[in-house]
């Protein structure tokens, strides 16, 4: 009645009581609905304007809500609507981390359950728990029980990110046929810290990994140090310059090619055409990295426009023997045996198969994507013409870029 004379109508606020065994256990409540009750019986007193009083009187005390216990007895309030999830998390957040089940009124229950007022609720934990699953996010209701689940994700996506940033790096560095430990020396590695406002190796890292700063700016920088430390000459000026010398007789690449003007310098065959003998070609200057040619109808020459002062003329030698990777599509109706009967051609020509991989469609047709290697390009036209006999296959192409 005390409670009752004090409280009114949030009173059950305070406490319940429960018949166990003849005696009646208190059950334990949060104080801050009563606090909340306290203030607004104290702004009523303050206030001259009733209508006021009772329109945010009605929004804080019906609020939608369910009253759920712990085994203890303590109460939890949560949104209507909510599961043992947001119970878990409400508790603390590494309970929340390592569930993997629950109980409701004693009974095994799914985490998805939607809780009402009074249901009491245990939550399983394991010492070795997986973390919570993203489609945790589709059943909870609280608002903290999302934040606190999405914190854990973009902490494990910093580590997935780290890595991608390192694995990005190295392989820029190994395109350049350079070893980590010429780059990524302190120092350098410092600057590159204080400019772009990084704490430590792994905020860079990450950021490289999902896409903050470009790795181009990264390499940009550390080759920039290299030059200095080696006293080298800037590549494109050195191309530059040997581009407005007089015309010479010149001797090709180890890849075939002649670049018009100059001689010993970097070539490399583009992997996204793959040019060949007879293609007709281009060079362009890159930046630290060469000249790289490709084929004049590769996609990658149209997305040049306005560089033109960065494409250079070369040419196929006839004198040097290489060896050229090419990338061919097969189409075909699918069936048993065709890899086998594909593969099989192999044997008959003068090409090493470097690699295959097969898709099948719905309309159960068939993509075969190989890549071989060869040195002889009029055995390269037979070898094409040999798949297209092959029984169920309707097409050939050499893969465009």
């Amino acid at each position: 009645m005390h409670k009752t004379a004090e409280f009114g109508i949030a009173a059950h606020w305070a406490y319940k009581e429960a018949s166990n065994q003849g005696k009646k256990r208190s059950v334990v409540v949060i104080d801050d609905k009563l606090a909340w009750l306290r203030e607004s019986l104290e702004w009523q007193k303050n206030t001259q304007n009733p209508v006021e009083f009772l329109r945010t009187l009605k929004t804080e005390l019906f609020e939608d809500e369910v009253y759920v216990f712990t085994p203890k007895g303590t109460i939890k309030v949560l949104p209507m609507g909510a599961t043992p999830i947001d119970f878990a998390y409400s508790v603390h957040e590494q309970i929340g981390h390592k569930m993997i089940g629950c109980k409701i009124n004693g009974k095994m229950m799914p985490i998805i359950t939607q809780l009402n007022s009074g249901d009491i609720v245990e939550v399983l934990t394991s010492d070795l728990p997986k973390g919570p699953s993203r489609d945790w996010l589709k059943f909870v209701k609280s608002s903290s029980a999302k934040t606190r689940i999405n914190q854990w994700f973009k902490r494990e996506k910093r580590a997935e990110h780290i890595e991608k940033g390192k694995e990005i790096i190295e392989r820029e560095i190994k395109k350049l046929g350079m070893k980590n430990t010429e780059l990524l020396k302190p120092e350098w590695l410092e600057l590159i810290l204080e400019k772009y406002k990084f704490n430590e190796m792994d905020d860079l890292y990450a950021s490289i990994g999902f896409g903050g700063i470009s790795d181009k700016k990264v390499m940009a920088r550390l080759l920039n140090e290299y030059r200095k430390e080696h006293e080298e000459e800037d590549l494109e000026q050195k191309i530059e310059e040997l581009v407005q010398a007089k015309p010479k007789r010149i001797k090709p690449s180890k890849s075939g090619i002649y670049v018009k003007g100059i001689e010993n310098c970097l070539v490399k065959l583009s992997k996204c055409c793959n040019p060949l003998p007879n293609d007709e070609i281009v060079g362009y200057i890159t930046r630290g990295r060469g000249i790289s040619v490709h084929r004049k109808d590769c996609v990658n020459v149209q997305d040049l426009v306005g560089q033109e002062d960065r494409m250079i003329d070369v040419y196929w030698s006839q004198d040097v023997k290489a060896s050229y990777n090419v990338e061919l599509e097969i189409f075909a109706n699918d069936r048993a045996g065709l890899l086998r009967d594909v593969i099989k051609q192999v044997e008959n020509y003068k090409v090493k198969l470097m690699g295959v991989n097969t898709r099948t469609n719905r309309d159960e047709t068939a993509i075969l994507r190989m890549t071989i290697e060869t040195s002889d390009m009029e055995e390269l036209n037979k070898f094409m013409k040999s798949l297209n006999k092959v029984e169920s296959v309707y097409d050939v192409y050499r893969k465009r870029g």
